[in-house]
């Protein structure tokens, strides 16, 4: 790797100020780098600080952090251009005053004056703006493919006489009030011309990219490229290596109790870095795991300023004694990618955030899906389809129970080996294509860069 040459190809970056698009979009950036690209990665000063971190010096050679300065306003200091903590209701005012940062975005365009721009969802305005100083920009999702042909195919096509190409992938009722009820955007916009969620794909220059690969998503892959007649190029599941970073002593201890557990005997349970439990839910899912009677590790998250509540304070009384030996609470976070990489992990019980599944399988571990919100039960029964999970199913109300919890959990660690085995084949079939999925994306990329 190394410092950008006369011959290498200049892209600037712009992901959604939340980590889940912030994370994927680095770690392309990180694997372009290594192909003689250099990287303009442009984000607010909150988000750079956050992940200077998680750049060594050999990637800060060719990767360039590039202040997205916002306008401040009493409700949204800088210190909030960001998603991480970021109160709900404040979501709608960071969405608008990322929309009002095209000016800021052109004179970086002017300055920088790249070959090439990389946008995200919701983000038609970016096209628009690197089109004004003829540069080409290409869309990549940052989610899955299942979940944006099937928001394609329900606001858009629906009727085409194009079916979308599952019945086990759909959403209930409750779940689509539900995410209609969190959305930044008006979600009841269904043409291009309004609807930047649409638009975006139609404006990306002769492709678009998409965090996935044909060995997890190849009917929808395929049926998306139809439905939205773009090229729909995949670049893999761009797992994060954690083995950059030094490890803290919490973490050697972890790993310690982790190799003194049987093999596949220990789930992990984590729901991202922007998906919060209530009581009950926190409470449902503590018993379930008593129940379960299987070890493990469960990362506890607080939003905003009840982070500072006590992690005693939202489970059952007891709970942490009665588990001692089997189960590890932390609070905020833990090495994901080395917990799921140990052998002694047997199943993931997450939110079904994208990244968090491709991770999951990319290291052969199912997935015990508890999605919450917008694309997550999408994410979570295509893996059931899949064969590589279970979801743990909830009432009428979305609410789940300990008894499903725990009776999803035994399954998957200790009942039908058909899952674990899907998973374990998954993740070798994963590993062995994905230098050629993203080797064939650096080509396209080439192909539309002004230097080619």
């Amino acid at each position: 790797m190394a410092a950008m040459t006369e011959d290498s190809l200049r892209v600037l970056m712009l992901p959604w100020l939340g980590y889940g698009h912030i994370s994927p979009f680095l770690e392309l950036a990180k694997k372009l780098s290594c192909r003689n690209f250099y990287i303009y990665f442009c984000s607010t000063p909150v988000n750079l600080t956050s992940i200077q971190n998680k750049l060594s010096a050999t990637h800060l050679s060719c990767i360039q952090l590039v202040e997205l300065n916002l306008a401040a306003s009493p409700q949204l200091p800088p210190h909030c251009h960001t998603t991480n903590g970021l109160p709900s209701h404040l979501h709608p005012k960071l969405f608008q005053a990322f929309h009002n940062s095209k000016p800021e975005f052109s004179n970086i365009l002017e300055t920088l004056k790249p070959d090439l721009v990389i946008y995200d969802s919701h983000q038609t305005w970016v096209s628009e703006v690197s089109s004004s100083h003829h540069i080409p920009a290409v869309y990549f999702h940052s989610s899955s493919a299942t979940s944006k042909s099937f928001f394609y195919y329900a606001f858009k096509n629906r009727g085409s006489g194009l079916p979308f190409p599952s019945s086990v992938v759909s959403l209930r009722q409750a779940e689509i009030q539900k995410m209609i009820a969190a959305a930044p955007v008006d979600a009841a916009k269904t043409t291009e011309d309004d609807d930047p969620f649409l638009s975006c794909i139609a404006k990306s220059c002769g492709f678009m990219m998409i965090k996935s690969c044909n060995d997890i998503e190849e009917k929808y892959l395929n049926y998306m490229s139809i439905l939205t007649n773009k090229k729909v190029v995949p670049v893999g599941v761009l797992t994060y290596d954690e083995e950059e970073n030094e490890e803290a002593e919490h973490d050697i201890e972890m790993m310690k109790w982790l190799d003194s557990k049987e093999k596949g005997s220990t789930v992990y349970v984590c729901f991202g870095s922007e998906t919060f439990l209530s009581k009950k839910e926190t409470e449902e899912l503590a018993f379930g795991l008593e129940i379960s009677g299987v070890n493990f590790i469960w990362v506890i998250r607080f939003p905003g300023e009840a982070g500072k509540s006590k992690i005693e304070e939202v489970l059952p009384e007891g709970f942490v004694d009665r588990v001692k030996g089997r189960g590890i609470i932390v609070e905020d976070w833990a090495p994901q990618d080395k917990i799921l990489r140990h052998s002694s992990a047997g199943g993931f019980v997450s939110h079904c955030g994208w990244s968090s599944v491709t991770e999951s399988l990319s290291h052969g571990v199912p997935i015990i899906g508890i999605p919450m919100n917008f694309d997550q039960p999408l994410n979570c029964r295509m893996v059931v389809e899949l064969g590589a999970g279970m979801e743990i199913e909830k009432d009428m109300n979305l609410e789940f129970q300990r008894t499903e919890v725990a009776r999803v959990i035994k399954e998957v660690v200790d009942g039908d080996s058909r899952v674990r085995k899907k998973a374990t084949e998954l993740s070798e079939n994963i590993k062995k294509n994905e230098e050629e999925a993203l080797s064939a994306a650096v080509e396209e990329l080439k192909k539309i860069c002004t230097k080619i």
